[in-house]
């Protein structure tokens, strides 16, 4: 019964903001640190941005660095990315992932990010 479940993607211009969100159930989420990545259509998957699993420190991609923003609440067992100052480059399916340390072990079923004029 573990489900990640994003949502907030969507069709939005160059410069917009999305802020997308994804829901952890079915498991101890506040030991997890999350990861989102996302793959554009031809493209290897990417990490985008990480956080610890008390949201203490973050990480990001440099192609992402300065203007998106990884952040969690784990009393409501959510995991967020503001995405500001969109780019064409920046239209992929992003994914939420569980990291353990090892590997990540829960995976959402992704959302479409499409930037376009």
């Amino acid at each position: 019964q573990v489900q990640l479940v994003e949502s907030g993607g969507g069709l939005v211009q160059p410069g917009g903001s999305l802020r997308l969100s994804c829901a952890a159930s079915g498991f101890t989420f506040s030991i997890y640190a999350m990861r989102w990545y996302r793959q554009a259509p031809g493209k290897e998957r990417e990490l985008v941005a990480s956080i610890t699993s008390t949201g203490g420190s973050t990480n990001y991609a440099d192609s992402v660095k300065g203007r998106f923003t990884i952040s969690r609440d784990n009393a409501k067992r959510m995991v967020y990315l503001q995405m500001n100052n969109l780019k064409p480059e920046d239209t992929a399916v992003y994914y939420c992932a569980a990291w353990s340390g090892f590997q990540n072990d829960y995976w959402g079923q992704g959302t479409q990010v499409t930037v376009s004029s």
